[in-house]
């Protein structure tokens, strides 16, 4: 199939493409063949009804029409193949010519990969943090292990930190209780954190049946993020003892005999774990160097569309988790103040983003690196476990925006 390239601006061209009717002739002939199967006419058994009787019925244009949209797809591919292009995004197809028996000729602009260049890796620098402690992170392991396996004893006397309590909480406005601010045998470790505000201090020095009331704002629910007045009434001190770690805790928590075993077990995961994420965080910003130092502009189209998608998802999962963009940003460790500045932040990081996937794709086809079946699935996977959806959904995506 005859075509040509003209080039538009350094990311978007028109491709010029003929279609022979020799090669337009076996959809003709499909579409002929469906419409037969599809129409009842008096004196022509279904699936019988010639050529001729159906253009004469329903007109030569609407069959050329069905031919030509079942053509055109390969006939851009091959004609992408052939001009050496990369597109991106989906093509402005127009019917330009079409002489019946002839020829059909359409064009199709689309965006495609500008041409740039990869700078050399040896020039790429990047600093990484240096490795944690293993020691540390071992005796934080086995400090949650202790506190997972201590034991409850009920005492007699004020709670104090450490001491595990189970208590009941109402809010209230006004001196009116709040139904969704209200809760009955919570069990809760002083000092752990992760509770309302203000709970630690009212609790501690509270023997079993006594109360405390305080101000606070609520976490959770229809009324997060409003003031109440909290009264939390103590049923039961508990006092915790942690195990000691000998070879007996050892046995308990781990399939060795002896605490030495267990102490090497740890540290040689931890030791992994922390060497790769030094790898993880170096590779990251080497890939941060390497956009900062190729130079081009992405198609402001396929920018803006995705964007527009990132937009969506992230608007979708906050309404999923039940959050206005403003309570989000309360809550996260996001710089953002204001909505505003989060989305300024998510255009320019989706930017990077799609920078960096053209210049890795660029990398990719220019080192012929292959992608298995098993790659992609396991990028799949690892996409919807952090955008916080499915694999099937992030498939859809890709095959929409041309990532694949």
């Amino acid at each position: 199939m005859p075509s040509t390239v003209e080039k538009l601006s350094p990311s978007r061209v028109k491709l010029t493409v003929e279609i022979p009717f020799a090669d337009l002739k076996p959809h003709l002939d499909k579409a002929y063949h469906e419409i037969a199967q599809q129409v009842t006419i008096p004196g022509f058994r279904k699936g019988r009804v010639p050529n001729l009787v159906i253009d004469q019925r329903f007109g030569r244009g609407m069959v050329l029409q069905e031919a030509i949209n079942a053509a055109l797809p390969t006939a851009f591919e091959a004609a992408v193949a052939e001009s050496e292009v990369v597109p991106l995004g989906e093509p402005e197809v127009e019917i330009t010519k079409l002489e019946d028996g002839e020829v059909v000729e359409f064009t199709a602009e689309i965006d495609v990969r500008p041409d740039f260049k990869v700078p050399a890796f040896s020039k790429l620098k990047a600093t990484v943090d240096p490795k944690r402690p293993v020691a540390d992170e071992v005796e934080e392991r086995i400090a949650l292990l202790r506190q997972r396996f201590a034991t409850s004893t009920e005492v007699e006397r004020p709670a104090a930190a450490g001491d595990q309590v189970t208590i009941s909480l109402v809010g209230t406005r006004d001196g009116e209780v709040l139904p969704d601010a209200t809760a009955d045998g919570v069990t809760y470790v002083i000092g752990s954190g992760g509770m309302i505000e203000g709970l630690d201090e009212a609790v501690t020095g509270l023997s079993a049946g006594e109360e405390a009331t305080f101000a606070s704002t609520l976490v959770g629910g229809p009324l997060e993020g409003e003031p109440a007045d909290i009264t939390v009434t103590v049923s039961k001190v508990a006092e915790q003892t942690l195990p000691e770690v000998d070879d007996d805790f050892a046995q308990l928590i781990s399939e060795f005999d002896t605490v030495e075993e267990m102490r090497d077990d740890l540290s040689r995961s931890v030791e992994q774990m922390i060497a790769a994420e030094q790898v993880a965080s170096g590779r990251d910003k080497v890939l941060e160097a390497l956009v900062d130092a190729t130079k081009f502009d992405v198609p402001e189209r396929v920018l803006a569309a995705e964007i527009a998608s990132r937009k969506e998802q992230i608007t979708e999962q906050l309404q999923r988790a039940g959050l206005t963009l403003e309570r989000y940003l309360e809550q996260s460790e996001e710089e953002a103040d204001s909505p505003e500045a989060f989305w300024a932040d998510i255009e320019k990081s989706t930017e990077r983003s799609l920078k960096a996937q053209l210049i890795l794709d660029k990398v990719a086809d220019d080192a012929k690196v292959g992608v298995e079946q098993a790659d992609l699935s396991e990028l799949l996977v690892r996409k919807a476990a952090q955008n916080g959806t499915s694999p099937e959904q992030e498939a859809q995506h890709m095959m929409e925006h041309n990532h694949v």
